[in-house]
Protein backbone atom coordinates (compact mmCIF):
# COMPACT_ATOMS: atom_id res chain seq x y z
CA UNK A 1 0.00 0.00 0.00
CA UNK A 2 2.76 2.35 1.04
CA UNK A 3 4.66 2.09 -2.33
CA UNK A 4 1.71 2.49 -4.12
CA UNK A 5 0.99 5.79 -2.77
CA UNK A 6 4.84 7.10 -3.46
CA UNK A 7 3.87 6.15 -7.14
CA UNK A 8 0.74 7.91 -7.36
CA UNK A 9 2.85 10.77 -5.59
CA UNK A 10 5.84 10.70 -8.30
CA UNK A 11 3.54 10.30 -11.00
CA UNK A 12 1.69 12.89 -10.06
CA UNK A 13 5.01 15.52 -9.73
CA UNK A 14 5.91 14.24 -13.16
CA UNK A 15 2.54 15.21 -14.77
CA UNK A 16 2.85 18.49 -12.76
CA UNK A 17 5.75 19.25 -14.09
CA UNK A 18 5.68 18.36 -17.33
CA UNK A 19 2.78 20.79 -17.34
CA UNK A 20 4.81 23.81 -15.73
CA UNK A 21 7.64 22.90 -18.31
CA UNK A 22 5.32 23.13 -21.53
CA UNK A 23 3.79 26.29 -20.18
CA UNK A 24 7.14 27.73 -19.52
CA UNK A 25 8.47 26.89 -22.91
CA UNK A 26 5.55 29.00 -24.51
CA UNK A 27 5.45 31.89 -22.21
CA UNK A 28 9.18 31.81 -23.20
CA UNK A 29 8.35 32.93 -27.04
CA UNK A 30 7.24 36.65 -25.59
CA UNK A 31 10.18 38.21 -24.45
CA UNK A 32 9.03 41.01 -22.92
CA UNK A 33 7.91 38.31 -20.01
CA UNK A 34 10.91 35.98 -20.27
CA UNK A 35 11.85 37.58 -16.52
CA UNK A 36 8.67 36.78 -15.34
CA UNK A 37 7.61 33.71 -16.88
CA UNK A 38 11.32 32.71 -15.37
CA UNK A 39 9.78 33.69 -12.01
CA UNK A 40 6.22 31.64 -12.45
CA UNK A 41 8.04 28.68 -13.83
CA UNK A 42 9.83 28.20 -10.64
CA UNK A 43 7.09 28.97 -8.40
CA UNK A 44 4.96 26.76 -9.92
CA UNK A 45 7.46 24.21 -9.73
CA UNK A 46 7.56 25.06 -6.05
CA UNK A 47 3.90 24.78 -5.64
CA UNK A 48 3.86 21.21 -7.43
CA UNK A 49 6.37 20.09 -5.21
CA UNK A 50 4.12 20.96 -2.72
CA UNK A 51 0.88 19.79 -3.45
CA UNK A 52 2.67 16.10 -4.43
CA UNK A 53 3.90 16.48 -0.54
CA UNK A 54 0.22 17.11 0.48
CA UNK A 55 -1.39 14.34 -2.24
CA UNK A 56 1.38 12.14 -0.77
CA UNK A 57 0.07 12.33 2.92
CA UNK A 58 -3.84 12.29 2.30
CA UNK A 59 -2.78 8.87 0.14
CA UNK A 60 -1.01 7.49 2.79
CA UNK A 61 -3.28 8.77 5.24
CA UNK A 62 -6.65 6.64 3.35
CA UNK A 63 -4.02 3.61 2.94
CA UNK A 64 -3.85 3.57 6.57
CA UNK A 65 -7.25 4.10 7.05
CA UNK A 66 -8.15 1.15 4.21
CA UNK A 67 -5.67 -0.60 5.72
CA UNK A 68 -7.44 -0.65 9.44
CA UNK A 69 -10.96 -1.56 7.23
CA UNK A 70 -9.03 -4.22 5.79
CA UNK A 71 -8.22 -5.84 8.59
CA UNK A 72 -11.23 -5.59 10.73
CA UNK A 73 -12.90 -7.07 7.01
CA UNK A 74 -10.61 -9.95 7.37
CA UNK A 75 -10.63 -10.51 10.97
CA UNK A 76 -14.78 -10.50 10.34
CA UNK A 77 -14.33 -12.72 7.49
CA UNK A 78 -11.75 -15.34 9.62
CA UNK A 79 -14.67 -15.40 12.53
CA UNK A 80 -17.51 -16.03 9.86
CA UNK A 81 -15.04 -18.46 8.46
CA UNK A 82 -14.39 -20.16 11.82
CA UNK A 83 -18.28 -19.95 12.76
CA UNK A 84 -18.84 -21.75 9.67
CA UNK A 85 -15.83 -24.43 10.28
CA UNK A 86 -17.33 -24.67 13.95
CA UNK A 87 -21.08 -25.11 12.66
CA UNK A 88 -20.00 -27.98 10.04
CA UNK A 89 -18.73 -30.11 12.61
CA UNK A 90 -20.98 -29.86 15.02
CA UNK A 91 -23.93 -30.59 12.41
CA UNK A 92 -21.56 -33.50 11.63
CA UNK A 93 -20.96 -34.78 15.07
CA UNK A 94 -24.11 -34.67 16.47
CA UNK A 95 -26.93 -36.65 15.24
CA UNK A 96 -29.62 -33.59 15.29
CA UNK A 97 -31.23 -31.83 12.98
CA UNK A 98 -30.19 -28.23 13.40
CA UNK A 99 -32.65 -25.24 11.77
CA UNK A 100 -32.08 -21.50 11.69
CA UNK A 101 -35.74 -19.65 11.82
CA UNK A 102 -36.11 -16.10 10.41
CA UNK A 103 -39.03 -15.48 12.08
CA UNK A 104 -39.64 -11.63 10.38
CA UNK A 105 -39.22 -13.28 6.81
CA UNK A 106 -40.57 -16.48 7.89
CA UNK A 107 -37.65 -18.22 6.26
CA UNK A 108 -36.63 -21.48 7.66
CA UNK A 109 -33.15 -23.15 7.14
CA UNK A 110 -32.03 -26.86 7.68
CA UNK A 111 -29.51 -28.84 8.70
CA UNK A 112 -28.10 -32.02 6.16
CA UNK A 113 -28.96 -33.60 10.06
CA UNK A 114 -32.97 -33.79 8.34
CA UNK A 115 -31.77 -35.99 5.48
CA UNK A 116 -29.98 -38.87 8.08
CA UNK A 117 -32.85 -38.56 10.81
CA UNK A 118 -35.90 -38.33 8.78
CA UNK A 119 -35.28 -38.99 5.25
CA UNK A 120 -35.53 -35.80 3.35
CA UNK A 121 -33.55 -34.88 0.29
CA UNK A 122 -33.28 -31.06 -0.36
CA UNK A 123 -35.77 -30.29 -2.75
CA UNK A 124 -38.13 -31.92 -0.42
CA UNK A 125 -37.53 -29.73 2.32
CA UNK A 126 -40.28 -26.23 2.47
CA UNK A 127 -38.42 -23.12 3.53
CA UNK A 128 -41.02 -21.69 5.74
CA UNK A 129 -42.07 -22.53 8.92
CA UNK A 130 -45.55 -24.11 7.31
CA UNK A 131 -43.99 -26.97 5.95
CA UNK A 132 -42.40 -27.63 9.20
CA UNK A 133 -46.28 -27.53 10.98
CA UNK A 134 -47.44 -29.28 8.37
CA UNK A 135 -45.08 -32.30 9.20
CA UNK A 136 -45.84 -32.16 13.02
CA UNK A 137 -48.07 -35.14 13.88
CA UNK A 138 -51.77 -33.67 13.77
CA UNK A 139 -52.51 -34.77 17.59
CA UNK A 140 -49.20 -32.34 19.17
CA UNK A 141 -49.65 -29.94 16.06
CA UNK A 142 -51.86 -27.71 17.45
CA UNK A 143 -50.44 -28.13 20.96
CA UNK A 144 -47.32 -27.16 20.40
CA UNK A 145 -48.07 -24.34 18.10
CA UNK A 146 -49.32 -22.87 20.96
CA UNK A 147 -46.57 -23.15 23.05
CA UNK A 148 -44.08 -22.15 20.71
CA UNK A 149 -45.95 -18.98 19.71
CA UNK A 150 -46.88 -18.20 23.67
CA UNK A 151 -43.07 -18.41 24.09
CA UNK A 152 -42.11 -15.97 21.67
CA UNK A 153 -44.71 -13.58 23.11
CA UNK A 154 -43.32 -13.89 26.32
CA UNK A 155 -39.68 -13.38 25.13
CA UNK A 156 -37.96 -15.59 26.76
CA UNK A 157 -35.11 -17.02 25.40
CA UNK A 158 -35.07 -21.03 26.15
CA UNK A 159 -37.37 -23.26 24.36
CA UNK A 160 -38.15 -27.19 24.25
CA UNK A 161 -40.77 -29.50 23.65
CA UNK A 162 -41.49 -32.61 22.67
CA UNK A 163 -43.52 -34.09 19.38
CA UNK A 164 -43.88 -36.56 16.70
CA UNK A 165 -42.79 -35.43 13.76
CA UNK A 166 -43.43 -37.43 9.85
CA UNK A 167 -40.21 -38.87 8.32
CA UNK A 168 -40.19 -39.00 4.06
CA UNK A 169 -41.43 -42.49 4.07
CA UNK A 170 -44.92 -41.26 6.08
CA UNK A 171 -44.17 -42.63 9.15
CA UNK A 172 -43.59 -40.72 12.87
CA UNK A 173 -40.85 -40.39 15.38
CA UNK A 174 -40.57 -38.93 18.46
CA UNK A 175 -38.67 -36.05 18.89
CA UNK A 176 -37.14 -33.40 21.40
CA UNK A 177 -36.84 -29.96 20.01
CA UNK A 178 -35.01 -27.37 21.65
CA UNK A 179 -34.92 -23.45 20.47
CA UNK A 180 -32.83 -20.30 21.26
CA UNK A 181 -34.05 -16.82 20.68
CA UNK A 182 -32.42 -13.95 19.53
CA UNK A 183 -33.97 -10.44 19.76
CA UNK A 184 -33.29 -7.16 18.38
CA UNK A 185 -32.40 -4.02 20.26
CA UNK A 186 -36.09 -3.14 20.81
CA UNK A 187 -36.05 -6.78 22.25
CA UNK A 188 -38.04 -8.34 19.58
CA UNK A 189 -37.76 -11.64 18.56
CA UNK A 190 -35.88 -11.61 15.23
CA UNK A 191 -34.28 -15.39 15.12
CA UNK A 192 -34.89 -18.64 16.47
CA UNK A 193 -32.63 -21.14 16.45
CA UNK A 194 -32.88 -24.74 17.83
CA UNK A 195 -31.92 -28.54 17.32
CA UNK A 196 -34.36 -31.76 16.73
CA UNK A 197 -33.82 -34.60 18.38
CA UNK A 198 -34.32 -38.31 17.71
CA UNK A 199 -35.98 -39.65 20.92
CA UNK A 200 -38.09 -42.40 19.60
CA UNK A 201 -35.91 -44.86 20.79
CA UNK A 202 -36.07 -43.64 24.79
CA UNK A 203 -39.80 -43.06 23.85
CA UNK A 204 -40.37 -46.51 23.20
CA UNK A 205 -38.60 -47.64 26.26
CA UNK A 206 -40.28 -45.44 28.46
CA UNK A 207 -43.34 -46.96 27.05
CA UNK A 208 -41.90 -50.27 27.38
CA UNK A 209 -40.79 -49.70 31.08
CA UNK A 210 -44.47 -48.35 32.29
CA UNK A 211 -45.85 -51.30 30.50
CA UNK A 212 -43.81 -53.30 32.65
CA UNK A 213 -44.43 -51.33 35.68
CA UNK A 214 -47.81 -51.61 35.24
CA UNK A 215 -47.11 -55.72 34.94
CA UNK A 216 -45.38 -55.72 38.12
CA UNK A 217 -47.73 -53.84 40.25
CA UNK A 218 -50.81 -54.96 38.77
CA UNK A 219 -49.78 -59.33 38.43
CA UNK A 220 -51.38 -61.20 41.30
CA UNK A 221 -47.85 -63.18 41.38
CA UNK A 222 -45.45 -61.93 43.75
CA UNK A 223 -42.21 -60.69 42.34
CA UNK A 224 -38.82 -59.72 44.33
CA UNK A 225 -35.66 -58.09 42.94
CA UNK A 226 -32.31 -58.78 45.29
CA UNK A 227 -29.02 -57.72 44.73
CA UNK A 228 -26.50 -59.88 42.88
CA UNK A 229 -24.62 -60.81 45.37
CA UNK A 230 -24.88 -62.86 48.52
CA UNK A 231 -24.78 -60.59 52.33
CA UNK A 232 -22.77 -61.80 55.06
CA UNK A 233 -23.39 -65.06 54.26
CA UNK A 234 -27.33 -64.83 53.76
CA UNK A 235 -29.37 -64.62 50.33
CA UNK A 236 -28.90 -61.23 48.14
CA UNK A 237 -30.57 -58.40 50.39
CA UNK A 238 -33.92 -56.99 48.41
CA UNK A 239 -34.36 -53.64 46.49
CA UNK A 240 -37.62 -53.99 45.40
CA UNK A 241 -41.20 -56.03 45.98
CA UNK A 242 -44.06 -55.17 44.28
CA UNK A 243 -47.56 -54.96 46.37
CA UNK A 244 -48.41 -58.81 45.48
CA UNK A 245 -45.71 -59.75 47.75
CA UNK A 246 -46.73 -57.72 50.47
CA UNK A 247 -50.62 -59.45 50.21
CA UNK A 248 -49.04 -63.26 50.17
CA UNK A 249 -46.79 -62.81 53.06
CA UNK A 250 -47.83 -60.00 55.45
CA UNK A 251 -44.63 -57.96 55.08
CA UNK A 252 -44.62 -54.14 53.71
CA UNK A 253 -41.92 -53.07 51.47
CA UNK A 254 -40.10 -51.00 53.86
CA UNK A 255 -40.03 -54.01 56.28
CA UNK A 256 -38.37 -56.25 53.68
CA UNK A 257 -35.89 -53.71 51.70
CA UNK A 258 -32.59 -54.09 52.72
CA UNK A 259 -32.88 -57.32 54.16
CA UNK A 260 -32.35 -61.01 52.77
CA UNK A 261 -35.11 -63.24 51.85
CA UNK A 262 -34.44 -65.74 54.54
CA UNK A 263 -36.82 -64.11 56.66
CA UNK A 264 -39.49 -66.36 54.62
CA UNK A 265 -37.88 -69.63 56.20
CA UNK A 266 -39.39 -71.19 58.86
CA UNK A 267 -38.69 -74.97 61.05
CA UNK A 268 -40.35 -76.85 58.19
CA UNK A 269 -38.34 -75.34 55.31
CA UNK A 270 -36.17 -78.02 53.69
CA UNK A 271 -32.65 -77.44 54.24
CA UNK A 272 -31.86 -78.91 50.55
CA UNK A 273 -34.13 -76.33 49.12
CA UNK A 274 -31.91 -74.08 50.53
CA UNK A 275 -28.79 -75.33 49.33
CA UNK A 276 -30.37 -75.54 45.36
CA UNK A 277 -31.33 -71.81 45.70
CA UNK A 278 -27.42 -71.04 47.36
CA UNK A 279 -26.54 -73.43 44.13
CA UNK A 280 -28.04 -71.22 42.22
CA UNK A 281 -27.01 -68.18 43.02
CA UNK A 282 -22.93 -69.70 42.84
CA UNK A 283 -23.48 -71.20 39.80
CA UNK A 284 -25.52 -67.66 38.32
CA UNK A 285 -28.35 -70.61 36.92
CA UNK A 286 -31.86 -70.07 36.54
CA UNK A 287 -34.31 -72.28 38.96
CA UNK A 288 -37.45 -73.04 39.89
CA UNK A 289 -38.06 -74.27 43.56
CA UNK A 290 -40.70 -75.24 45.89
CA UNK A 291 -40.58 -74.91 49.57
CA UNK A 292 -42.82 -73.88 52.73
CA UNK A 293 -42.40 -70.27 53.95
CA UNK A 294 -44.09 -68.13 56.40
CA UNK A 295 -45.73 -65.24 56.38
CA UNK A 296 -45.46 -62.51 59.11
CA UNK A 297 -48.03 -64.20 60.88
CA UNK A 298 -45.75 -67.33 61.43
CA UNK A 299 -48.41 -68.80 59.03
CA UNK A 300 -46.85 -71.59 56.68
CA UNK A 301 -47.81 -72.07 53.23
CA UNK A 302 -46.31 -73.61 49.75
CA UNK A 303 -44.40 -71.17 47.55
CA UNK A 304 -43.09 -71.85 44.04
CA UNK A 305 -40.61 -69.37 43.14
CA UNK A 306 -37.98 -69.02 39.92
CA UNK A 307 -34.87 -67.43 39.92
CA UNK A 308 -33.90 -65.15 37.23
CA UNK A 309 -30.14 -63.69 36.77
CA UNK A 310 -30.27 -60.31 35.62
CA UNK A 311 -26.91 -58.72 33.24
CA UNK A 312 -26.20 -55.49 32.16
CA UNK A 313 -25.01 -54.89 28.68
CA UNK A 314 -21.01 -55.57 29.82
CA UNK A 315 -22.69 -59.11 30.66
CA UNK A 316 -22.31 -58.46 34.31
CA UNK A 317 -24.93 -60.16 36.81
CA UNK A 318 -26.68 -56.65 38.49
CA UNK A 319 -29.51 -58.76 40.00
CA UNK A 320 -31.87 -61.79 40.67
CA UNK A 321 -34.95 -61.69 40.11
CA UNK A 322 -37.91 -63.65 41.78
CA UNK A 323 -41.27 -64.49 40.50
CA UNK A 324 -43.27 -66.17 43.48
CA UNK A 325 -46.87 -67.89 43.93
CA UNK A 326 -48.71 -69.72 46.51
CA UNK A 327 -49.36 -73.11 45.59
CA UNK A 328 -50.89 -74.25 48.85
CA UNK A 329 -54.35 -74.97 47.37
CA UNK A 330 -52.75 -76.19 44.30
CA UNK A 331 -50.63 -78.40 46.79
CA UNK A 332 -53.57 -79.54 48.28
CA UNK A 333 -55.51 -80.46 45.71
CA UNK A 334 -52.51 -82.47 43.96
CA UNK A 335 -52.02 -84.61 47.73
CA UNK A 336 -55.96 -84.93 47.26
CA UNK A 337 -55.87 -86.12 43.92
CA UNK A 338 -53.27 -88.58 44.75
CA UNK A 339 -55.14 -89.87 47.51
CA UNK A 340 -58.29 -90.21 45.14
CA UNK A 341 -55.50 -92.00 42.33
CA UNK A 342 -54.68 -94.32 45.28
CA UNK A 343 -57.86 -95.34 46.31
CA UNK A 344 -59.48 -95.62 42.39
CA UNK A 345 -56.68 -97.71 41.87
CA UNK A 346 -57.29 -100.14 44.56
CA UNK A 347 -60.84 -99.85 43.92
CA UNK A 348 -60.35 -101.17 40.27
CA UNK A 349 -58.05 -103.55 41.45
CA UNK A 350 -60.49 -104.55 43.89
CA UNK A 351 -63.23 -104.95 41.13
CA UNK A 352 -61.11 -106.39 38.80
CA UNK A 353 -60.49 -108.97 41.35
CA UNK A 354 -64.82 -109.21 42.06
CA UNK A 355 -65.15 -109.88 38.46
CA UNK A 356 -62.80 -112.24 38.11
CA UNK A 357 -64.06 -114.16 41.12
CA UNK A 358 -67.77 -113.48 40.41
CA UNK A 359 -67.17 -114.54 36.89
CA UNK A 360 -65.57 -117.86 37.66
CA UNK A 361 -67.85 -118.48 40.64
CA UNK A 362 -70.55 -117.73 38.39
CA UNK A 363 -69.40 -120.13 36.26
CA UNK A 364 -69.98 -123.68 37.25
CA UNK A 365 -73.82 -123.05 38.49
CA UNK A 366 -74.53 -121.65 35.55
CA UNK A 367 -73.06 -124.31 33.63
CA UNK A 368 -75.00 -126.68 35.47
CA UNK A 369 -77.99 -124.79 35.34
CA UNK A 370 -77.47 -125.01 31.48
CA UNK A 371 -77.00 -128.72 31.41
CA UNK A 372 -79.80 -129.24 33.49
CA UNK A 373 -82.36 -126.78 31.18
CA UNK A 374 -80.77 -128.75 28.08
CA UNK A 375 -82.31 -132.51 29.96
CA UNK A 376 -85.79 -131.06 30.59
CA UNK A 377 -86.01 -130.00 27.23
CA UNK A 378 -86.42 -134.07 26.41
CA UNK A 379 -88.98 -134.50 29.46
CA UNK A 380 -92.45 -133.47 28.34
CA UNK A 381 -94.16 -131.11 30.41
CA UNK A 382 -98.26 -130.92 30.36
CA UNK A 383 -98.40 -128.30 32.98
CA UNK A 384 -98.82 -125.03 30.69
CA UNK A 385 -97.65 -123.05 34.03
CA UNK A 386 -94.80 -125.29 34.61
CA UNK A 387 -93.64 -124.83 31.06
CA UNK A 388 -94.13 -120.90 30.90
CA UNK A 389 -91.65 -120.82 34.47
CA UNK A 390 -89.39 -123.13 32.47
CA UNK A 391 -89.57 -121.02 29.58
CA UNK A 392 -88.73 -117.76 31.40
CA UNK A 393 -85.91 -119.68 33.72
CA UNK A 394 -84.54 -120.75 30.39
CA UNK A 395 -84.41 -117.29 29.05
CA UNK A 396 -82.99 -115.61 32.12
CA UNK A 397 -80.21 -118.47 32.39
CA UNK A 398 -78.82 -117.74 28.67
CA UNK A 399 -79.28 -113.76 29.09
CA UNK A 400 -77.32 -114.15 32.72
CA UNK A 401 -74.58 -116.62 30.65
CA UNK A 402 -74.06 -114.11 27.55
CA UNK A 403 -73.75 -111.22 30.10
CA UNK A 404 -71.39 -112.57 31.81
CA UNK A 405 -69.56 -113.37 28.00
CA UNK A 406 -69.71 -110.11 27.31
CA UNK A 407 -67.98 -108.32 30.94
CA UNK A 408 -65.27 -111.12 30.68
CA UNK A 409 -64.40 -109.79 26.86
CA UNK A 410 -64.49 -105.84 28.36
CA UNK A 411 -62.19 -107.77 31.00
CA UNK A 412 -59.87 -109.07 28.42
CA UNK A 413 -59.65 -105.51 26.43
CA UNK A 414 -59.06 -103.76 29.48
CA UNK A 415 -56.32 -106.15 30.64
CA UNK A 416 -54.88 -106.83 26.91
CA UNK A 417 -54.58 -102.82 25.40
CA UNK A 418 -52.05 -104.03 22.56
CA UNK A 419 -53.77 -106.23 20.08
CA UNK A 420 -52.56 -108.82 17.13
CA UNK A 421 -53.95 -107.19 14.12
CA UNK A 422 -53.85 -108.82 10.66
CA UNK A 423 -55.54 -108.11 7.23
CA UNK A 424 -59.24 -108.88 6.93
CA UNK A 425 -61.36 -109.12 3.74
CA UNK A 426 -64.55 -107.01 5.81
CA UNK A 427 -66.96 -109.63 2.81
CA UNK A 428 -65.60 -112.56 4.89
CA UNK A 429 -67.03 -110.97 8.37
CA UNK A 430 -69.77 -110.34 7.31
CA UNK A 431 -71.07 -113.75 5.58
CA UNK A 432 -69.58 -115.35 8.50
CA UNK A 433 -71.94 -113.17 10.96
CA UNK A 434 -74.54 -113.76 8.67
CA UNK A 435 -74.65 -117.35 9.04
CA UNK A 436 -74.54 -116.91 12.82
CA UNK A 437 -78.10 -114.94 12.78
CA UNK A 438 -79.47 -117.06 9.85
CA UNK A 439 -82.63 -117.17 12.01
CA UNK A 440 -83.19 -113.23 12.82
CA UNK A 441 -82.47 -112.59 9.21
CA UNK A 442 -85.24 -115.05 7.93
CA UNK A 443 -87.75 -113.96 10.92
CA UNK A 444 -87.58 -110.13 9.80
CA UNK A 445 -86.08 -110.03 6.40
CA UNK A 446 -84.34 -106.21 6.44
CA UNK A 447 -83.00 -105.08 3.48
CA UNK A 448 -78.71 -105.20 3.55
CA UNK A 449 -76.94 -103.38 1.14
CA UNK A 450 -73.12 -103.56 1.47
CA UNK A 451 -70.65 -101.96 -0.50
CA UNK A 452 -67.40 -102.54 0.63
CA UNK A 453 -65.74 -101.40 -2.99
CA UNK A 454 -63.84 -98.34 -1.93
CA UNK A 455 -62.00 -99.99 0.95
CA UNK A 456 -62.46 -103.95 0.84
CA UNK A 457 -59.49 -104.74 3.64
CA UNK A 458 -59.13 -103.75 6.59
CA UNK A 459 -56.01 -104.20 8.76
CA UNK A 460 -57.25 -104.71 12.33
CA UNK A 461 -58.49 -107.61 15.33
CA UNK A 462 -60.47 -109.99 13.02
CA UNK A 463 -62.16 -111.63 16.58
CA UNK A 464 -62.89 -107.49 17.58
CA UNK A 465 -64.54 -106.87 14.09
CA UNK A 466 -66.78 -109.81 14.08
CA UNK A 467 -67.89 -108.80 17.41
CA UNK A 468 -68.37 -105.08 16.92
CA UNK A 469 -70.75 -105.88 13.80
CA UNK A 470 -72.41 -109.00 15.11
CA UNK A 471 -73.19 -106.43 17.87
CA UNK A 472 -74.61 -103.29 15.62
CA UNK A 473 -75.95 -106.38 13.53
CA UNK A 474 -78.01 -107.63 16.39
CA UNK A 475 -78.92 -104.06 17.67
CA UNK A 476 -80.40 -102.73 14.58
CA UNK A 477 -82.39 -106.32 14.22
CA UNK A 478 -83.70 -105.92 18.35
CA UNK A 479 -85.05 -102.41 17.92
CA UNK A 480 -86.22 -102.21 14.43
CA UNK A 481 -89.46 -100.14 13.71
CA UNK A 482 -92.75 -101.88 13.84
CA UNK A 483 -94.39 -99.57 10.84
CA UNK A 484 -91.72 -100.17 8.46
CA UNK A 485 -89.44 -102.62 6.91
CA UNK A 486 -85.80 -102.57 7.94
CA UNK A 487 -83.32 -101.51 5.95
CA UNK A 488 -79.24 -102.20 6.75
CA UNK A 489 -76.72 -100.10 5.20
CA UNK A 490 -72.80 -100.57 5.27
CA UNK A 491 -69.84 -99.39 3.57
CA UNK A 492 -66.61 -98.36 3.94
CA UNK A 493 -64.48 -95.22 2.35
CA UNK A 494 -60.81 -94.23 2.65
CA UNK A 495 -59.78 -90.49 3.03
CA UNK A 496 -56.00 -89.80 3.25
CA UNK A 497 -54.33 -92.77 5.52
CA UNK A 498 -57.71 -93.32 7.16
CA UNK A 499 -60.50 -95.87 6.56
CA UNK A 500 -64.28 -95.01 7.62
CA UNK A 501 -67.07 -97.58 7.81
CA UNK A 502 -70.19 -96.47 7.87
CA UNK A 503 -73.46 -98.73 9.80
CA UNK A 504 -76.93 -96.94 9.16
CA UNK A 505 -80.31 -98.80 10.05
CA UNK A 506 -83.90 -97.11 9.58
CA UNK A 507 -84.72 -98.24 13.35
CA UNK A 508 -86.19 -96.75 16.39
CA UNK A 509 -83.54 -94.27 16.80
CA UNK A 510 -82.27 -92.83 20.11
CA UNK A 511 -82.78 -89.77 21.35
CA UNK A 512 -79.60 -87.76 21.36
CA UNK A 513 -80.45 -84.66 23.54
CA UNK A 514 -81.07 -86.77 26.28
CA UNK A 515 -78.98 -89.51 25.95
CA UNK A 516 -75.80 -88.51 23.94
CA UNK A 517 -73.37 -88.49 26.67
CA UNK A 518 -74.52 -92.32 28.00
CA UNK A 519 -74.87 -93.95 24.95
CA UNK A 520 -71.74 -96.11 25.05
CA UNK A 521 -71.79 -95.83 28.87
CA UNK A 522 -72.05 -99.00 30.67
CA UNK A 523 -75.37 -100.74 31.41
CA UNK A 524 -77.00 -98.08 29.91
CA UNK A 525 -80.64 -98.94 28.21
CA UNK A 526 -82.67 -96.25 25.94
CA UNK A 527 -85.41 -98.89 25.67
CA UNK A 528 -87.87 -100.75 27.11
CA UNK A 529 -86.65 -104.37 25.83
CA UNK A 530 -86.91 -106.84 28.38
CA UNK A 531 -83.67 -108.81 27.46
CA UNK A 532 -81.84 -105.46 26.91
CA UNK A 533 -78.49 -105.58 28.74
CA UNK A 534 -76.90 -102.28 28.31
CA UNK A 535 -73.60 -103.18 27.44
CA UNK A 536 -73.26 -104.33 23.73
CA UNK A 537 -72.92 -100.41 22.76
CA UNK A 538 -70.11 -100.00 25.59
CA UNK A 539 -68.47 -103.46 24.03
CA UNK A 540 -68.02 -102.33 20.66
CA UNK A 541 -66.71 -98.46 21.91
CA UNK A 542 -64.02 -100.55 23.88
CA UNK A 543 -63.12 -102.85 21.14
CA UNK A 544 -63.22 -99.93 18.89
CA UNK A 545 -60.62 -98.24 20.77
CA UNK A 546 -58.52 -101.10 21.67
CA UNK A 547 -57.45 -101.07 18.36
CA UNK A 548 -56.96 -97.47 17.95
CA UNK A 549 -59.88 -95.99 16.28
CA UNK A 550 -63.07 -93.94 17.31
CA UNK A 551 -66.46 -94.21 16.69
CA UNK A 552 -69.29 -91.83 16.70
CA UNK A 553 -73.18 -91.89 16.46
CA UNK A 554 -75.78 -89.68 14.78
CA UNK A 555 -79.60 -90.83 16.07
CA UNK A 556 -82.93 -89.64 15.61
CA UNK A 557 -86.06 -90.93 17.57
CA UNK A 558 -88.56 -92.86 14.60
CA UNK A 559 -86.00 -92.08 12.23
CA UNK A 560 -82.63 -94.52 12.58
CA UNK A 561 -79.36 -94.40 13.70
CA UNK A 562 -75.71 -93.91 12.35
CA UNK A 563 -72.37 -95.36 13.19
CA UNK A 564 -68.84 -94.18 12.03
CA UNK A 565 -66.29 -96.23 12.73
CA UNK A 566 -62.99 -94.81 11.71
CA UNK A 567 -59.16 -96.71 11.96
CA UNK A 568 -56.29 -95.41 11.04
CA UNK A 569 -54.30 -97.50 7.80
CA UNK A 570 -50.85 -98.50 8.78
Amino acid sequence: MKSKSNQLTIIYILIAVFVAIVFHKLSLQYSYLANYQLYNFSKDLILVFLTGITFRYILSANDNRNKVIFEKLKKTNDEIKESNEKYDIVAKATSDTIWDWKIQEDNLFWSKGIKSIFGYDQEQIGDSSKWWFDNIHPEDSIKMSIKLYSFIEQKTQNWQDEYRFKCADNTYKYVLDRGFLLKDENGKAIRMIGAIQDITKQKEEELRLKLLETVIVQTKDSIIITEANFNKRKLPKIVYVNPAFSVMTGYSSFEVIGKSPDLLRGSNSDKKNIKKIISAIKNKEDSTIEMIAYTKNEEEFWLRFSMIPIYNSDNDLTNWVSIQRDVSEEKKQENEKEQLMRELTQNNKDLKQFSYITSHNLRAPLSNLTGLLNLLEDIPVTNPELQEILNGFNKSTHLLNETINDLTKVMVIKDNPSIQKEVVILKEVFENIFSQLTLQIKTHQPIVTIDFEKAPVLEINKPYIESILLNLLTNSIKYKSENKTLKISVSTYEVENYTTLIFEDNGIGIDLERNHDKVFGLYQRFHNYPDSKGLGLYLVKSQVEAMGGTISIDSQVDKGTIFTLTFKNK
